[in-house]
C-alpha cells in the first residue's frame, strides 16, 4: 500500500499531502457533527495544539465555497452512485480532488487525481481508489466544458 509518496506507515509525507489529510478530517468532522466546515476548523485550532497548514485552510474554504458546483458535477458524472450512497470518506476525498482539479491552478491535474487516489488507498475501501480515479479522470477529461 505504501508508495513513493508514503512512509512505511502509509501516511503521506509531503506538506500538501498532510494538508489534504487534515482538510479531509475537518470536512468529515463538519459533516458528521452537522456544523459548518469553518466552525470545525476554528474548533480544531482552539481545542488542539495542531498547526493548521495554510493549504488546509485553502482546501476547506475552496470546497465550502464551490461545494454546490462540486456536488453537482459529482452527482452528474458518478454513474449509478448518488452522493448519499457514497461512503462519507469517498465523498469528501472526491470533493477535495474536484476542487483541486477544477479550481486550483497551482495543482497539476494529474497530481490532484493521484493525491485523491492515495487518500482513498489509505482511508477507504478496496474499491474506492478505482472509483475515485475513474470519476476524477472523467472530470479531468471534460474539465474545459465544465468550466466554460
Amino acid at each position: 500500500m505504501a508508495s513513493s509518496q508514503s512512509s512505511p506507515s502509509g501516511k503521506p509525507n509531503s506538506a500538501r499531502s498532510k494538508a489534504r489529510r487534515r482538510a479531509l478530517d475537518i470536512l468529515f468532522e463538519s459533516e458528521q457533527r452537522d456544523v459548518t466546515a469553518m466552525s470545525a476548523l476554528i474548533a480544531r485550532r482552539e481545542k488542539t495544539d495542531q498547526i493548521i497548514n495554510p493549504y488546509t485552510v485553502d482546501l476547506v474554504e475552496g470546497v465550502t465555497a464551490m461545494g454546490e458546483s462540486i456536488d453537482e458535477f459529482l452527482q452528474t458524472y458518478s454513474q449509478g452512485w448518488t452522493l448519499e450512497r457514497m461512503p462519507a470518506v469517498d465523498r469528501i476525498i472526491l470533493r477535495i480532488g474536484t476542487w483541486e482539479l477544477l479550481y486550483n491552478d497551482d495543482v497539476p491535474d494529474a497530481v490532484a487525481v493521484s493525491e485523491a487516489v492515495e487518500l482513498a488507498k489509505i482511508l477507504s475501501t478496496d474499491e474506492s481508489p478505482q472509483f475515485i480515479n475513474g470519476l476524477l479522470g472523467r472530470l479531468q477529461q471534460i474539465k474545459p466544458t465544465l468550466l466554460a
